[in-house]
């Protein structure tokens, strides 16, 4: 059956019959959920939740009022063929956030576990979210907008299409995101400048000292130095290679935008 015998839908809700909605998930009052959608084991969805067509989730997603999953791509050049919204598992998605599918046919936007969206924001067409990142209210994440693990983007915070943040980057509130910025560091003003490093998150997530310490060298190196940016990062490589610094270089080498200034 599309739908298991131990999930609950509300009276009010609506559930196309070709939609699939796995075990132990509960749909609350006045939700639509469209055809083509699949819904895995135990999420939660508050009333008045849309899901469009196209949207697949994994388990354990919540989903508070009013979110939409799945829109049409905010892109004139959308003609409307299928393409695709791929949510993971344990992401909790708060009030009134949209997240859309992708532009172009058979594409899709790609959202992975652990996510925590708070309430009011947008996720255009054809970005790819990591997992454990955090996304604050009011956010706006244009298309084709990469994010990796773990980062945190602030409130109002507006991020430029084809822009990439990396791992355990933190973003203060209200900034503008117009480059790629390096993982593991802080960032702040208006149009967005490199502070430091994000000590608070790496602590949080288990990095030791000598950890922290690399990341300090090769901060230096790459901001301060005057160093141009191919010789810092191969300073980089040669003075303190560990497993967050070569990733580090590597974003950076493969950044297109290129990355933020200090």
């Amino acid at each position: 059956m599309p739908v298991d015998p131990s999930a609950y839908v509300a009276p009010t809700a609506r559930v196309h019959p070709d939609a699939v909605i796995g075990p132990q998930t509960r749909i609350g009052e006045f939700c639509v959920i469209e055809q083509d959608v699949v819904i895995g084991a135990s999420c939660m969805f508050e009333p008045y939740v849309y899901i469009k067509r196209w949207t697949t989730m994994g388990d354990n997603n919540e989903l508070s009022a009013g979110a939409v999953m799945g829109t049409d791509p905010f892109d004139k050049s959308f003609t409307g063929e299928r393409s695709y919204l791929r949510l993971g598992h344990r992401n909790r998605i708060r009030e009134h956030w949209t997240i859309s599918r992708g532009t172009a046919p058979e594409s899709e936007t790609v959202i992975g576990d652990d996510n925590y969206f708070m309430g009011s924001g947008h996720v255009a067409h054809n970005c790819i979210v990591g997992s454990g990142n955090v996304i604050a209210s009011c956010a706006l994440v244009a298309g084709h907008v990469e994010i990796e693990d773990k980062a945190f983007i602030s409130g109002g915070v507006v991020v430029h299409q084809f822009s990439k943040i990396g791992t355990l980057a933190m973003v203060a509130g209200n900034v503008r995101v117009n480059s790629d910025l390096p993982p593991y560091f802080l960032y702040s003003d208006f149009n967005v400048a490199a502070k430091g490093l994000n000590l608070v998150g790496l602590k949080r997530n288990g990095f030791k000292l000598a950890d922290v310490s690399a990341l300090k060298t090769a901060y230096k190196l790459l901001y301060r130095s005057q160093l141009k940016q191919e010789e810092a990062l191969q300073r980089i490589e040669s003075e303190v290679p560990t497993p967050h610094t070569l990733h580090l270089v590597q974003f950076i080498r493969n950044s297109k935008r290129g990355i933020c200034s200090e």
